[in-house]
């Protein structure tokens, strides 16, 4: 679908991001761009931040203008994003450290009622002069883990998926077994809410276009 806004065709679009998962669903949506991960050290204290969303949206600009400001071609747009997983308590849960720390986590989110996943999006449009326009915003998704044993998910974390994944555990993957609903957007939780990104994306770059025409 984003081949489909014509304000993108034949710029340069890069997505500041090696995520496998959010590769692969913009390459389904038929975007054309380039991959370069963002070397921001992402090293942000939580309690910093009074909401998971200030937070994640903090990390996904500091990586795509981290990325915009190093390329030697320039692109017209960068995209950066961020996703961490919430437990109820409101506290934010990344990748595991160890195997250990995903079986607790795991457990942790198996017990509670729900949880949320929250992802920051952040666009760097480049401007005809001057420094780039900055487009953030955050979509949140409830998840419920069904009735999940130790032994599932000592099985799970095993397997070794659940390593690279913040929460400790790919809904896109393995993990969809453990869990028996979700509350909002699917890929989201993924790590890319493609309905809000195109929808955000369309109206950043036709409102850039009508400002220059």
């Amino acid at each position: 679908m984003f081949d489909t806004i014509p304000e993108l065709r034949g710029k340069r679009i890069v997505l500041a991001s090696k995520s496998p998962r959010r590769v692969e669903l913009l390459q389904q949506q038929g975007l054309v761009f380039d991959v370069i991960g963002s070397t921001f050290a992402e090293d942000l204290e939580h309690h910093h931040f009074d909401a998971p969303e200030h937070y994640v949206v903090t990390n996904a600009r500091e990586k795509a203008l981290q990325v915009y400001r190093s390329l030697t071609t320039p692109a017209d747009l960068v995209i950066g994003a961020d996703t961490v997983v919430v437990a109820p308590e409101g506290t934010m849960l990344e990748k595991p450290s160890s195997r250990v720390d995903a079986v607790a986590t795991l457990r942790r989110l198996r017990d509670a009622e729900s949880h949320r996943v929250v992802t920051g999006i952040c666009l760097v449009l480049q401007q005809p002069a001057g420094e780039p326009r900055v487009v953030t915003f955050t979509e949140s998704t409830g998840v419920k883990f069904g009735k999940v044993s130790d032994e599932d998910i000592s099985n799970y974390v095993n397997t070794g998926d659940p390593m690279d994944k913040a929460g400790s555990y790919g809904y896109q993957s393995l993990a969809a077994c453990l869990i028996a609903g979700i509350d909002g957007c699917f890929y989201n939780v993924v790590g890319l809410p493609l309905h809000r990104l195109y929808r955000e994306l369309k109206a950043a770059v036709r409102e850039q276009t009508s400002s220059v025409a």
